[in-house]
């Protein structure tokens, strides 16, 4: 197909999401290279963002392209290059998300240096989505969530609480100061470990640097909050028998999870190339098959909305401290992280993407469960 024919196709498949190429608004693309339209029809979602890191094209705003593109249904129609094919055939062959190469995928996204998350972050370093009803900054919007696990969970001062995927401990470190609680978490990432043991310094509160399915104690309740994406499909049911194993009787599971309305076996190439390697969404039929004679569901909860508020906030973070962060990153990196960030934001605000709240028993509340909001 010659170059004017290709520039013609991207340009009528974009008109139906009202994004024009070179056009006057904030979400059009400004084309800088015409290789742009082979490398998007020919590779997709993965050759879009790879040419948006490449300076190909340029966009005021990439959160309200992606949001317009997703809601058009345009990410579906995308074509899959030979690269993508061939992630999404070995997904469905071999573990992604196996014990050995659990470790190696958290290293590539968490161990890429604590200073990047200190400055993009809250002050508690939550990197999950925040609760914004009733709050208009980042930090009260991480600590409504921080506080609304506690209560969902009723946590009580000298209970023990198994973090699952603790992150930096901002979980921990919270639950210890403001209900008494006892925590341990799990993180396969050195540097949130190294970081974690530091923030939660003097409180009742144990960074391990463990594997999830080798944890074998009994917790009063277990909490698991952004890391389910990171377990794979493969490995839903393990999990939950690995949470329901470590909780009492009468505890309560609280998972916190990026939800995704249908069922996939492999992540959006671009995602996985470059931010999560490995990761995926998992789906509420997918998570219903892997609790079956495992837990009972009591709530389900989805604040998807406050995803969006969330990653723009994190990304004006990002872009305010990078001249702190250039001797760190180069040029492409930014590129990179800012399409991560901004696209992520679109995704969310078209509702393509939940966030998803659940409160699981073992064997069911008797009397039932009073949700909390």
């Amino acid at each position: 197909m010659k170059e004017q024919s290709l520039q013609q196709k991207v340009t009528e498949i974009l008109e139906t999401a009202d994004v024009k190429i070179n056009g006057p608004d904030l979400w059009d693309l400004q084309v800088h290279n015409d290789g742009f339209y082979k490398r998007v029809l020919t590779q997709g979602t993965l050759g879009l963002g790879e040419s948006y890191m490449d300076g190909w094209w340029d966009c005021e705003r990439i959160d309200e392209f992606a949001y317009k593109v997703i809601r058009a249904d345009l990410y579906r129609q995308a074509k899959f290059g030979w690269k993508t094919v061939v992630q999404m055939l070995l997904a469905k062959v071999f573990n992604m998300q196996a014990k050995g190469k659990a470790a190696r995928n958290a290293q590539r996204h968490y161990d890429i240096g604590n200073k990047l998350y200190k400055l993009m972050l809250d002050k508690h370093m939550a990197y999950s989505c925040g609760y914004w009803k009733g709050a208009d900054n980042l930090d009260q919007a991480q600590e409504n969530k921080l506080d609304l696990i506690c209560r969902k969970i009723r946590i009580q001062p000298g209970q023990r609480v198994l973090d699952i995927g603790c992150g930096w401990g901002s979980f921990a470190k919270f639950a210890a100061e403001r209900y008494g609680a006892e925590v341990v978490g799990v993180t396969v990432s050195k540097e949130q470990a190294a970081l974690g043991r530091e923030m939660c310094k003097g409180l009742p509160v144990e960074i391990r640097l463990q594997d999830y399915r080798d944890v074998n104690e009994t917790f009063d309740h277990v909490v698991s909050v952004g890391m389910l994406e990171h377990v794979g499909y493969r490995n839903y049911r393990t999990f939950m028998k690995t949470a329901a194993r470590c909780l009492k009787d009468d505890g309560l599971f609280l998972l916190h999870t990026i939800g995704h309305p249908f069922s996939k076996t492999s992540a959006d190439p671009f995602t996985d190339t470059y931010i999560f390697p490995n990761c995926l969404i998992p789906s509420l039929k997918q998570l219903g098959a892997a609790m079956e004679h495992v837990f009972v569901l009591e709530d389900l909860h989805n604040f998807g909305p406050y995803y969006d508020p969330t990653l723009m906030a994190w990304f004006r973070n990002f872009d305010h401290n990078w001249d702190q962060l250039k001797g760190d990153y180069d040029e492409r990196f930014y590129r990179m992280w800012k399409y991560y960030l901004l696209s992520s934001a679109g995704s969310f605000r078209a509702r393509n993407n939940q966030l998803w709240q659940m409160v699981l028993s073992k064997k069911g509340v008797l009397g039932g469960y009073e949700s909390v909001r």
